[in-house]
């Protein structure tokens, strides 16, 4: 049997890789990135023309109908160019929602926009992994109040999906222009990204996905399906670094020599892809599982996401180091890389957070 990715994964990610490198080099990242945070210079739409935008929504409704182990393959794409991109937000977790939590009539109505990237969705979820002492969103008579920290996509935003409780136990789809909803924009270490913060004050809802106070499963397997697609993110990421840490060792003289016929840097290099190979098959794994083997499929994505957060932190530090000096500079453009596996550590959970999580779920005493 092989347990590798499939003729169409591999044409996926060949596709991917080569739009990005013709369209959205890291050049343009930096001139789009540098206007505003996020800011995808309407390539979207072009990646929605290539399937990026809805291959998580079903065929029924404009999209692949492709599994979560596509959509690894596509952020790990994704970030091997730092694109910046709402699809963590829109096409990921907000089409996982609808898709588990809709009515038949409310799928009809969002999916086949995310597909066609008309609609994008930025994601107020981080409350529901770590919360300010004065964040959280409430429900008061069909409106919301309270305040969202690190809103996911809010870049271009038209509409910000929002768990409501502290358990996420309703799912709430707000317009981005609604009445009694303030909009601030955030500034992060990693500028591929738009990120926000969300104030609500008696805000109205466009629409309630499901049953009120019934969406803790869809709320579940949203943010699960956002890990996922963080770990590939960090994966692509680390495959990038490696590259370009490589690439330099190869160019770079000192001595007299190119620095990548020192033994020591040969270690370093030889060290990262040795630290990144097996995690590939530990996040094809948790993808599978959470597309078919729903009893393991929260316990391999702490796994996943936890280990490929760590390894990627030193995967980023070391092709740091292989640079020497410059690689700390915006001269060199491995910060991008750096950045985004920095973010992506601490978003929906980081390391020490899903290890305990992890642990309870198999039943292990962490007091």
């Amino acid at each position: 049997m092989d347990f590798g990715l499939s003729d169409e994964q591999k044409l996926l990610e060949q596709t991917l890789r080569r739009y990005l490198d013709e369209e959205l080099p890291i050049t343009r990242v930096r001139e789009l990135v540098a206007e505003e945070p996020g800011n995808d210079g309407g390539h979207w739409k072009d990646l929605a023309e290539l399937g990026v935008a809805g291959i998580l929504v079903p065929e029924e409704h404009g999209g692949s109908g492709l599994s979560i182990l596509d959509a690894a393959v596509a952020a790990e794409s994704l970030a091997w160019n730092v694109a910046p991109t709402p699809f963590l937000g829109s096409a990921v977790m907000a089409s996982v929602a609808l898709t588990t939590a809709g009515s038949s009539a409310q799928q009809a109505r969002w999916l086949p926009r995310i597909a066609t990237g008309e609609c994008r969705i930025g994601v107020a979820a981080t409350e529901l992994t770590s919360r300010r002492e004065d964040a959280g969103v409430s429900e008061r008579a069909g409106r919301l109040n309270g305040k969202s920290l690190m809103v996911l996509d809010a870049t271009g935003a038209d509409h910000f999906l929002v768990p409501v409780g502290q358990t996420g136990e309703s799912l709430a789809l707000v317009d981005a222009g609604a009445r009694g909803l303030t909009c601030e924009r955030l500034r992060t270490i990693d500028r591929t990204r738009g990120f926000a913060e969300l104030v609500f004050d008696d805000a109205e809802v466009a629409d309630w996905l499901g049953e009120r106070g019934g969406a803790e499963t869809a709320v579940c397997h949203m943010l699960n399906a956002g890990r996922i697609a963080l770990a590939a993110d960090i994966l692509g990421a680390s495959e990038r670094a490696i590259e370009l840490a490589v690439a330099y060792a190869g160019q770079r003289e000192q001595f007299g020599r190119v620095i990548g016929s020192f033994q020591a840097v040969k270690h370093m290099c030889a060290e990262m892809v040795a630290e990144l190979e097996p995690a590939r098959a530990l996040l094809w794994y948790a993808a599978h599982a959470l597309d078919g083997q729903q009893e393991d499929a929260a316990l391999m994505v702490a796994h996943a996401k936890a280990h490929l957060s760590e390894i990627g932190r030193e995967i980023v530090r070391t092709a740091t180091e292989v640079h020497g000096g410059v690689g700390f500079t915006d001269e060199q453009n491995l910060h991008y890389w750096f950045k985004r596996v920095g973010l992506d550590r601490q978003l929906l959970g980081g390391p020490d957070q899903l290890r305990e999580q992890a642990a309870l779920l198999q039943g292990w005493n962490t007091a």
